[in-house]
């Protein structure tokens, strides 16, 4: 079993930054992918951006330039570093951690609101 635990989301105004991080625990192996979703009221979830163990990023259209994934495997973390905020950025943010194959764990989420 995995735990997820999100932290560093809250009110921001447009155009301004934030860093959110995930802590993992449990049985985490040394290959996987960990990953930030979001999820704004009335939509689906959606993949915001992916890091692979290896370091390998993948991100979504809307965030590219914007938000940078990084991570710490020592340390069992991923950060989502999101810059010029825009109010379309306003959802709940996941993170997940993938591996083994068929293996899926999410956080709680952590509420991001863009708002002047």
């Amino acid at each position: 079993q995995v735990q997820l635990v999100e932290s560093g989301g809250g009110l921001v105004q447009p155009g301004g930054s934030l860093r959110l991080s995930c802590a993992a625990s449990g049985s985490i192996f040394s290959r996987n992918v960990m990953g930030w979703y979001r999820q704004a009221p009335g939509k689906e979830r959606e993949l915001v951006a992916s890091i692979t163990s290896g370091g390998s990023t993948n991100s979504a259209d809307s965030v590219k330039g914007r938000f940078t994934i990084s991570r710490d495997n020592a340390k069992n973390m991923v950060y989502l570093q999101m810059n010029s905020l825009k109010p379309e950025d306003t959802a709940v943010y996941y993170c997940n951690v993938r591996q083994l194959g068929t293996q899926s764990y999410w956080g709680q989420g952590t509420q991001v609101t863009v708002s002047s």
